[in-house]
């Protein structure tokens, strides 16, 4: 792990899990790397010699991986990031100052993540049973080994215990969309996550079914709405085998909040809130923007913190605004008009009017034309039209269990480029 916050850089920890690589090495890659940005570039893996380096950059550090093999790249940067995520939790801020001030308690937890250059435990809610960031603690940690290490269910403590029994779902899709000048979407997808947060005692077995089109086919009960998720990437609870078998979902799951799965369905997409954007120039001393949004959604549904960024000219000066509802602001730091609506109903109309004062209009010829953004979140929809269409809890002491269902449909990667 390299800092480089300040003009000195240096080597602020390492650990060498294997040996085969001299540690002397790290010495090139920051020679390396400077190389590569005065030559604009910069590449995520380098070589020198025989030896690899594989890094990425968070904050002011750089986490550096060694290799003289042909590793697997994708497990590198994979563990990479975990680390990251490892350190966050147990430090909330991952910077040079929070590697310093707890050497020891990195140290332990770079045991503990990897062995003979091996991905072991990097559960963070597993390694803080027994690594903590108190050293009297560290000491009796030593000698105990929590259960959950060399349990077949490493993400989950034995002897949990709540008064109420419940699983909350959340089925979040975010829309990525690209439309044209003209109106005609280039590119859309969803990506979407099952997201659950697990309040239950003992040892449950969870079941979970949707509709998914695959399941359907495969019992002969293609009816209703159904959906085709590709990229399906599962959380390490779920039973793989048991999946690809009869596309159940079946998991012990982890305890409090995790990610269940992610998927993405690549279909063409109806924008939900469309955008239509008129410019108008008069004199070279002004221009007058007016933007209309559009709810293209089911009328008993609401998008909220709707927020439509809409870009100006460089040069842009003296903002005046109109709105049918919210309020806009001018943002002279991002060259952007931003219009937020609150509560924002499907099938319904709004409208913004925005003058602003232009000393030179020549140089707005110049510049490229970057698109309208839009951000919102419809709660209690899916784009996808993707169901929960049960959730069986079984555990051996019997207990009775309330699941609960939210759908969440958000904005992703939403372009509209116009006219400007």
């Amino acid at each position: 792990m390299i800092s480089s916050s300040t003009v000195s850089i240096s080597v602020l920890i390492c650990r060498n899990y294997k040996g085969d690589v001299d540690m002397a090495e790290i010495d090139h890659f920051l020679p390396l790397l400077m190389t590569q940005e005065e030559e604009g570039l910069t590449c995520p893996i380098m070589s020198h010699g025989n030896v690899h380096f594989l890094w990425i950059k968070h904050t002011n550090l750089y986490l550096v991986a060694t290799t003289n093999k042909n590793s697997n790249a994708s497990l590198v940067y994979a563990f990479l990031y975990k680390v990251v995520e490892v350190f966050t939790e147990y430090f909330t801020e991952l910077e040079e100052e929070s590697i310093q001030d707890n050497f020891v308690v990195v140290y332990e937890l770079l045991d503990e993540l990897m062995d003979f250059g091996f991905p072991q435990t990097t559960d963070s809610k597993i390694l803080q049973e027994y690594i903590t960031q108190e050293g009297t603690k560290l000491e009796v940690a030593k000698t105990k080994v929590p259960t959950t290490v060399t349990n077949a269910v490493s993400w989950r403590s034995e002897g949990i215990k709540y008064k109420k029994n419940e699983v909350f779902i959340d089925v979040i899709e975010s829309i990525n969309l690209l439309v044209n000048a003209n109106g005609s979407v280039m590119s859309s997808d969803i990506v979407g996550a099952v997201k659950l947060k697990t309040m239950l005692s003992g040892m449950p077995e969870l079941r979970l079914g949707l509709n998914d089109r695959a399941l359907f086919a495969l019992t002969g009960r293609d009816k209703g709405k159904t959906v085709t998720m590709e990229d399906v990437k599962f959380h390490q609870c779920v039973r793989l085998s048991r999946f690809e078998s009869d596309r159940t979902i079946s998991f012990i799951p982890p305890d409090g909040e995790s990610e269940l799965m992610s998927y993405r369905i690549n279909t063409h997409v109806k924008p939900l809130i469309w955008i239509e954007s008129v410019i108008e120039k008069f004199s070279h001393s002004r221009v007058e923007i007016m933007v209309k949004a559009k709810g293209q959604f089911k009328k008993q549904s609401v998008a909220n913190n709707v927020e439509v960024r809409v870009p100006v000219p460089s040069d842009a000066d003296s903002p005046k605004f109109k709105t049918s509802t919210g309020h806009a602001k001018y943002v002279p730091e991002k060259n952007l008009a931003v219009w937020t609506i609150k509560s924002f109903p499907g099938g319904k109309e709004f409208l913004m009017r925005a003058s602003f004062g232009l000393p030179s209009v020549e140089n707005d010829e110049m510049e490229g034309k970057p698109p309208i953004t839009v951000n919102f979140e419809i709660p209690y929809f899916t784009v996808s039209g993707i169901q929960v269409r049960y959730m069986k809890i079984i555990e051996k002491s019997g207990y009775q269990a309330l699941p609960w269902v939210r759908y969440i449909t958000q904005s992703g990667d939403y372009q509209l480029r116009s006219n400007f």
